[in-house]
């Protein structure tokens, strides 16, 4: 079998890999759940190749996640739910008519889009689809009625946090600065220390969200995304901790053998070289 630039090619690899007997063994042996995981990792493998705007390693990425789209549509195929063909035709279909203003009649371009007609559009969706599940004899995909709902669980926990208070802000719930927020980041730190004093360790790991859910808030205030915020501190907490590990070894020593005075000292330099 020859590499393709047809997305029918990856296809009939998948299908290869998932065949029985001949096919490869680990990958028939997985099913979504043992998936999920690697899909996950490719997404955020392609944000950091983003960040790091190598689009050699983005290119690679790509593909990378068009896999983990194909795998997914192969075993939902195997068990006659969907193909991939269908999920080309949901996500076409739904563009289209997320986008009347580009893609409608003349009427709908000339008058663009009407405000509050990209949400219109997507309750109108989720109504569709939560009748079409019922009719199916499904359980409603959603899991309530609430306002926040729609905010989807399998976002990373600081995303969602995000998003929800978004969501939040849109009906008036909301701070109307980041100022009076700095003070309800004490009063959480407040909280915390007093759980810790307590000893009671799943009131401090309630404390502790409370505290992150706080200061999420203030930099959305300030226009900062906090996974972005936070990936370049770790890679700034990696890239120091890489200039003491090279300083140590220049030296003929190691992180192992250092004592947390010499790591500290040369952490220092190592920052105020940036």
């Amino acid at each position: 079998m020859k590499p393709s630039r047809d997305i029918s090619r990856l296809i009939e690899i998948m299908a290869a890999l998932r065949t029985p007997v001949t096919g490869c063994p680990w990958d028939l042996e997985q099913n979504f759940e043992t998936i999920a995981p690697y899909t996950l990792e490719e997404a955020y493998e392609v944000a950091d190749a983003i960040a790091r705007n190598d689009l050699v390693d983005l290119r690679d990425e790509l593909g990378d996640l068009l896999l983990q789209v194909v795998y997914h549509a192969r075993m939902a195929e195997e068990q006659g739910a969907f193909d991939f063909g269908a999920v080309v035709q949901a996500i076409t279909e739904k563009m289209i008519r997320r986008h009347p203003h580009v893609f409608g009649d003349e009427a709908a371009r000339g008058a663009g889009m009407a405000k509050g007609m990209w949400e219109k559009v997507k309750a109108e969706e989720k109504a569709a689809k939560r009748a079409a599940r019922i009719a199916a004899g499904l359980a409603p995909e959603d899991h309530g009625a609430g306002y926040l709902d729609s905010v989807p669980v399998a976002h990373p926990a600081l995303t969602r946090a995000l998003k929800l208070q978004e969501k939040a802000a849109t009906v008036g719930f909301d701070w109307k600065d980041a100022k009076p927020i700095l003070d309800k980041i004490e009063e959480e730190i407040g909280e915390l220390r007093e759980a810790i004093d307590s000893g009671f360790s799943a009131d401090v790991e309630d404390e502790f969200g409370d505290v992150l859910f706080a200061l999420v808030n203030f930099g959305r205030h300030l226009k900062i995304d906090p996974e972005k915020a936070l990936r370049g501190t770790n890679e700034k907490f990696r890239t120091r901790l890489h200039a003491v590990q090279r300083a140590l070894e220049e030296n003929g020593s190691s992180l192992e053998a250092a004592s947390l005075d010499e790591m500290e000292e040369l952490w220092q330099r190592a920052k105020a070289a940036e």
